[in-house]
């Protein structure tokens, strides 16, 4: 799915907050009123009038939430909002996930276990199995595995400082996997830039096609300001989900 071109799409639109979630002490999902028609690694752009907008992945779509990492003035706001506030969102944006064929291994860093979700339930209601290794630097961290699990992924934890699961990175957890002779077909990934070019080179020593999803900064999420380019792409409008990073592609087609 590409980005909705229509003025619909474009303008913000008011949603309610129906319900605040505490993933973890950083981390809170806010479900909203209403639903989106918008692939998995898809984003929106969420404002909140006089102070700021800023892209982020819905974590579902039905009803339609997104989930915010506390690290700065704007997502502290975010976070500030109880049910029956309202944020604004436009979009959706950009080119998400697609769903491929076989064993899926799907590394989440951080945040980038919240868009991943909506494609681990995807592939599960498509019979596909799914190895998911959720990373983060200690396990107070960690979040979304009782909602993997409960999709029937195999869920694989790993933390820096070895406090729960697997003691290393994502990546480390993820090259002992692949390793192991995992029947894996495909490996997508969200999260720290350095963790998605490491994964890259990892599927390619193993011959695996991915898909990454980069983050950049970004205003119009249309392909018109060039704040988010990155090479010879916008993140905005030639990703943010990519085969290999952005500066080693050719950029789509307008």
């Amino acid at each position: 799915m590409v980005a909705d071109p229509s003025p619909r799409g474009q303008l913000p639109q008011a949603y309610h907050i129906a319900e605040v979630r505490v993933e973890n002490l950083t981390v809170r999902t806010l479900v909203l009123d209403g639903t989106m028609d918008a692939a998995p690694g898809q984003f929106v752009m969420a404002w909140l009038p006089g102070l700021d907008e800023k892209p982020f992945s819905p974590s579902g779509v039905a009803p339609l939430a997104i989930t915010v990492q506390r690290v700065g003035p704007f997502t502290t706001a975010l976070h500030a909002l109880s049910p029956g506030d309202r944020v604004w969102l436009r979009g959706p944006f950009g080119h998400g996930f697609a769903l491929c064929e076989g064993t899926l291994l799907l590394v989440c860093g951080g945040c980038g276990a919240a868009p991943l979700h909506d494609l681990a339930g995807l592939a599960r209601l498509a019979g596909r199995d799914v190895h998911v290794v959720l990373g983060a630097r200690t396990e107070e961290g960690l979040f979304f595995q009782e909602r993997y699990a409960a999709l029937g992924c195999a869920v694989h934890l790993a933390t820096d400082d070895g406090s729960a699961g697997y003691h290393g990175t994502a990546i480390d957890l993820a090259a002992s996997l692949l390793d192991s002779g995992a029947p894996i077909s495909t490996a997508y990934a969200c999260g720290p830039e350095p963790m998605l070019d490491a994964l890259y080179l990892l599927a390619q020593d193993h011959g695996l096609a991915c898909q990454l999803s980069y983050e950049a900064y970004m205003r119009c999420a249309i392909g018109v300001c060039g704040s988010c380019a990155v090479g010879g792409c916008l993140v905005c409008r030639d990703g943010p989900v990519f085969d290999a990073p952005p500066d080693r592609v050719v950029a789509r087609s307008p």
